[in-house]
């Protein structure tokens, strides 16, 4: 098959959609596929673009066997909601005569990512030129996140975005998600049962491996061996709710056996930072490179996973697959009748959002209970190898694809 891939977000980004979307590109690109890829310059989630890349200016590059063009992006240092909207619009504006140019090849499956549903409209222009079949793949409910997160807040304005996606989704000939209760959010924007496909994450069973020994990184960071940790690993936005975990390290303050680890980066770590200005029990990570993540991943003894309650199911967190892979217990944030909730029941603890009297008590119950946090990490890897391997939910996307093209 030739498959034409759009998406914001692309290696070297670490995590997030652009892990995911490199993933499959390289994965459908080693099983023989002609893959090409139309992406922006990597800047997440620093917000910032990488060195060695450039904002504006196109860029054609292989990676990994994969053709890439980096398309020019405005990349806000501080993204508010208006600006968010901007930086998202200038892709779709900046790769549409790239996407249009592309047309003038023979090509079987046009793949966009949401966010930015702004992309949309070419690839949906270039499959009416083409012939070739369509697929929407939301990571993110970008548009009510955006109201819901309060990034912006027109009641007007969001009925007529909502009109418009409506439509845009309604046209593609195939709309996925990643998991069953963002599949069931296409029945309210009106796509067709027939057009669902659910597309989850995936994780390398094979690279996140349970550890069976003390990591690396006790040494590395000069902590003693009989200490806990608390581990926070991924993007540090508006959608985690991450204030809790500052909070709850204040009141664990005393408990000389915890200490919290928080690895990553994004638009809220330095606020965060200050916020903890006065912890001694917080060390401050930046992202690791990939060929420690199982290390660091095997270096918590309970995996910490704060969600906001109006992210609710918009997205679904996609460091999860990790912490599910490394088999460690996970505490979390989530209303009872959300996807996340549902999964972390079977392989950890749940509490209400914002609840932090609920989060701290969740922590000391598993620090006091280590055959429960065995238990726990046991269903957690357990998920991971029976619903998540990398091999298995690609293999099945691959065969959705071909099943489209006939």
């Amino acid at each position: 098959m030739k498959i034409l891939i759009c998406s914001i977000n692309y290696k070297p980004e670490l995590i997030g959609v652009g892990k995911y979307t490199s993933e499959m590109a390289e994965w459908l690109n080693a099983k023989g596929h002609d893959v090409e890829v139309i992406t922006a310059p990597p800047y997440y989630p620093d917000w910032k673009v990488f060195s060695g890349w450039s904002s504006w200016r196109y860029k054609t590059e292989y990676v990994e066997g994969v053709k890439v063009t980096r398309c020019p992006v405005y990349v806000p240092s501080k993204p508010s909601g208006l600006k968010r909207i901007i930086h998202l619009f200038s892709f779709a504006l900046s790769s549409f005569p790239i996407v249009l140019y592309r047309s003038f090849k023979s090509v079987d499956v046009v793949f966009v990512v949401e966010p930015p549903l702004f992309a949309a409209p070419s690839a949906l222009l270039f499959s009416k030129i083409t012939g070739a079949k369509s697929v929407l793949h939301i990571q993110d409910f970008e548009v009510d996140a955006a109201f819901e997160l309060g990034l912006l807040k027109s009641s007007f304005l969001r009925k007529a975005v909502s009109l418009v996606e409506q439509f845009t989704m309604s046209k593609f000939d195939c709309v996925s998600t990643i998991s069953p209760k963002m599949l069931k959010k296409l029945n309210v924007k009106n796509v067709n049962s027939s057009k669902q496909y659910m597309f989850i994450n995936w994780v390398d069973t094979s690279l996140i491996t349970p550890l069976n020994r003390r990591s690396d990184y006790y040494n590395e960071l000069n902590i003693p061996l009989d200490k806990k940790i608390l581990l926070y690993s991924g993007n540090m936005g508006n959608k985690q709710g991450l204030e809790i975990i500052v909070e709850s390290a204040r009141r664990l303050v005393n408990k000389n056996e915890l200490v919290f680890v928080m690895c990553g980066e994004g638009s809220s770590r330095s606020s965060l930072k200050e916020l903890a200005s006065d912890l001694s029990n917080i060390i401050w990570l930046p992202f690791q490179r990939l060929d420690k993540l199982n290390e660091l991943l095997g270096f918590s003894t309970i995996h910490l996973l704060p969600q906001s309650r109006e992210a609710a199911d918009l997205v679904m967190p996609s460091k999860l697959t990790g912490m599910l892979s490394s088999g460690k217990p996970i505490v979390t944030t989530a209303l009872p009748e959300t996807q996340l909730a549902q999964v972390v029941t079977k392989c950890g603890m749940v509490v209400d959002p914002e609840d932090i009297d609920a989060f701290v008590e969740a922590i000391e119950i598993l620090i006091g209970n280590p055959e429960l946090c065995e238990k726990y990490g046991v269903f957690a890897r357990e998920i991971a190898e029976s619903e998540l391997s990398t091999e298995m939910v690609l293999s099945g996307f691959e065969e959705k694809l071909k099943t489209m093209i006939g």
